[in-house]
């Protein structure tokens, strides 16, 4: 705005969110828009870049206009309605010019109380705070079926080589090498848990817009986290298999057969 717009022009600003939903293919700039019922038509001279009043939602359309081209009772009722705020970017600590900042924005209001002076970050993790929390009860699921599932591959590899202790002590005995029956015993036990990652990829695939509602600066479709977590899965189901499978390797034939 210049003064020229306040001194006759009833001009408005938009966001580029308004922009998007009206004119997506075409330039709203020189646009007329009506805002209130019986106004005349205000004229669009500029588009500016989005904000957002909630931190987790998507920005909403705006309309930006200049208080002096309100009457009396609009301007009090929005005043009342949408209290002023003032954002404030200092280069050292925000804690240590609190006092500062209150006393200027006392004087600069001509008296009015402060109230309510928050940093960004206070701003941002009191906005986040659900989804933190959602985050975080999922986070300790995930990990306790993590346990779970690397305590149950472990205790059935365990269980299976004390089942084919004669089987492998056989393989043994006619001249199979430790190592052979160390990896056999290790993919037995991974060919399940890449079934169960291709399932659970696919299935996270499928669910991205359940999964969206609890995240918040972190895409559905992370590329990252869809490599990442396979892997540590992976690696987890492998250190779980890899002491039975060792144990079987180390399996004597002739103690193994006695025994049977």
């Amino acid at each position: 705005f210049t003064d020229r717009d306040e001194s006759g022009l009833r001009a408005v600003v938009i966001n580029e969110a308004f922009a998007k939903r009206v004119w997506p293919d075409g330039d709203p700039t020189h646009e007329g828009i009506i805002i209130g019922e019986g106004e005349p038509p205000r004229q669009i001279i500029g588009v500016v870049g989005d904000v957002r009043h909630a931190v987790t939602a998507p920005p909403e359309p705006i309309i930006y206009t200049l208080s002096a081209h309100l009457d009396n009772e609009t301007a009090s009722m929005l005043l009342l309605t949408y209290p002023w705020a003032w954002l404030i970017r200092t280069r050292d600590a925000p804690q240590s010019l609190s006092a500062v900042i209150e006393r200027e924005l006392r004087q600069a209001s001509g008296g009015l109380p402060v109230a309510r002076v928050r940093t960004m970050d206070e701003i941002v993790l009191h906005a986040t705070a659900r989804e933190n929390f959602n985050m975080l009860v999922l986070t300790v699921f995930g990990f306790a079926a993590l346990f779970l599932a690397a305590v149950g591959i472990y205790g059935l590899m365990a269980y299976s080589v004390t089942q084919r202790a004669r089987e492998i002590a056989v393989r043994l005995a006619l001249g199979a090498q430790s190592s052979r029956i160390r990896n056999m015993v290790v993919i037995q036990g991974l060919r399940p848990v890449v079934v169960g990652m291709v399932c659970g990829v696919a299935a996270a695939f499928g669910l991205t817009r359940f999964i969206a509602g609890f995240l918040f600066g972190v895409t559905p479709w992370d590329p990252q986290v869809f490599f990442v977590v396979p892997v540590i899965l992976a690696g987890i189901a492998l250190i779980a298999a890899w002491g039975p499978a060792i144990r079987a390797g180390r399996i004597d034939p002739m103690d193994a057969l006695r025994s049977e």
